[in-house]
């Protein structure tokens, strides 16, 4: 997170990885049966793939003892390049959503708790690009990449996605594709839940985009 501060006034949209833009569940669950096989530990594999969202360490720590941790994720992280990213499909809508921004003139950002080089093969792999991708920032700290990008919007499809938007000023719009139900998303204080997930988002945006605009206009 080195660029420089932006000087223009295009739309820019975060969006979160993990069952958001893509459905890591089928490549998590197998790096996770990777891990439990070279360390001989016990993982309840199906639990953690229904709570996605937190850091990986802070999943480790319900499996292992905290001096196993970093060791963990190591092993864990080495194996994640050649058996999680081929099984992991792009979520419904995720393409149509990022270029649904480009086609507004806008900037989609990708901004997750994921370790970056995971999830720039994530994107590689399915195609889609973003201007920027920021990892390793989890909740309310995502807000440090959104603030830095000027983020108008951020989507994401968990509480602490959330937090990160309404903390750096953000829209935030939720999707239910992940952990946490719509209920749970507004309750959280999402400006927006998307139903339909990803696939509603296109619309809402031209329909959001008509007032951003009008909005820039008036402070000029």
């Amino acid at each position: 997170m080195t660029s420089a501060p932006r000087t223009d006034h295009r739309l820019t949209v975060g969006f979160d990885l993990d069952l958001t833009l893509v459905d890591s569940r089928p490549g998590i669950r197998a790096a996770y049966e990777t891990l439990a096989a070279a360390t001989g530990t016990y993982i309840d594999i199906d639990l953690v793939v229904s709570r996605l969202g937190p850091p990986l360490t802070h999943e480790l720590r319900n499996w292992f003892p905290a001096e196993q941790v970093d060791k963990a994720a190591e092993i864990y992280l080495a194996a994640y390049p050649s058996h999680a990213i081929a099984p992991s499909p792009a979520m419904p809508g995720a393409r149509e959503a990022v270029a649904a921004v480009r086609e507004l003139g806008g900037r989609a950002i990708v901004v997750t708790a994921k370790f970056p080089r995971n999830a720039r093969l994530h994107l590689d792999h399915l195609g889609i690009e973003a201007d920027e991708l920021i990892g390793g920032l989890w909740a309310e700290g995502k807000a440090v990449a959104l603030r830095e990008h000027d983020a108008a919007v951020y989507v994401g499809d968990h509480v602490g996605d959330v937090r990160g938007a309404r903390t750096a000023g953000a829209l935030s719009v939720a999707v239910p594709t992940g952990p946490c139900a719509a209920e749970e998303l507004r309750a959280a204080g999402a400006d927006v839940v998307l139903p339909g997930g990803l696939t509603d988002f296109p619309a809402w945006l031209r329909g959001f985009y008509g007032d951003y605009t009008a909005e820039l206009a008036s402070r000029a």
